[in-house]
């Protein structure tokens, strides 16, 4: 059997994008044929879309559309491997384009809007594509669309990396200071209704266990630990917060003293809760090195 090399395998997998593990088996399997192996890549991982695919897709943006007459919206995040892709025109221009084709055709999941066309093409076609002439793996992650009770107003920030949608019957002006509010200060629901229970639950217990150290009595103990939810809750809840224009009065009494009311709003934080790619070039040289061994 020819030898395998770190070089043989750093080479096949420049040419295929494949990981390095299936590299060196793809060679071992090939007998060292460089042609070969990059066949039986090909054969497993398909075309460059589906090589790319395995890959971390954790940056990325957020596009908005919102109709002219502020009643119908949606907001998409599109997720790309890096920054630097994350500015480039044609991606921009494909999450624009998502976003809108959201708003107008109501699919039902990601599924559904992979299935629906731009301009005629598909857009999984259009996806595959610009993995192919970018070279990074791209993924269509979540949307929400929304019928405004009221009129939608939207802020994005961060080179599009925080998007906020906010559907707000009254005063027009104060609503695009909500939506800056949402970005700033992360609310995780528009009232304790919206809490998780479970999240709450996980407050209490803490609260009560830094409570009963104390040695206060039970009755003091519970009135600590209810006042220490309700803190947690005004923190957390939008109309709880202190507004961010004037920390005075809290977003509620804002509204109020505007004859407004906040329906509903969505806050989209581009990769909240996946993971990051991390580029370690001395460990992948150990890695090439220990294939080449082994």
């Amino acid at each position: 059997m020819a030898e395998v090399t770190a070089s043989m395998v750093k080479e096949l997998r420049d040419r295929t994008d494949a990981p390095m593990m299936d590299c060196k088996k793809a060679l071992a399997e090939a007998a060292g044929d460089m042609a070969k192996a990059e066949e039986i890549l090909r054969v497993k991982f398909g075309s460059k879309a589906t090589k790319a695919a395995g890959r971390i897709a954790a940056e990325g943006v957020v596009g908005i559309y919102i109709s002219a007459d502020g009643k119908l919206g949606s907001m998409i995040e599109v997720n790309c491997e890096t920054d630097f892709v994350a500015k480039n025109d044609d991606f921009l221009a494909f999450t624009k384009n998502l976003a809108e084709l959201v708003a107008k055709n109501n699919p039902a999941d990601v599924a559904a809007l992979s299935a629906m066309s731009i301009g005629g093409q598909p857009v999984e076609e259009i996806r595959t594509q610009l993995i192919g002439k970018i070279g990074e793996n791209m993924s269509l992650r979540r949307f929400v669309r929304i019928e405004a009770k009221g009129k939608l107003a939207s802020y994005v920030h961060g080179g599009s990396k925080i998007g906020v949608l906010v559907d707000l019957t009254g005063d027009e002006a104060l609503a695009k200071d909500i939506a800056m509010h949402v970005a700033a200060v992360k609310p995780k629901s528009l009232d304790a209704s919206g809490v998780p229970a479970e999240l709450i639950e996980t407050e209490r217990r803490i609260a009560a266990e830094k409570a009963a150290e104390s040695g206060k009595p039970a009755n003091i103990v519970e009135k600590m630990v209810e006042g220490t939810v309700q803190k947690f809750l005004k923190e957390v809840t939008l109309l709880g917060q202190p507004f961010v224009k004037d920390d005075k009065q809290t977003v509620e009494q804002v509204l109020k003293s505007k004859g407004s009311a906040v329906n509903s709003f969505t806050l989209y934080v581009v990769g909240e809760g996946l993971e990051k790619r991390q580029d370690n070039f001395a460990e992948e040289v150990m890695a090439q090195a220990a294939a080449a061994k082994g």
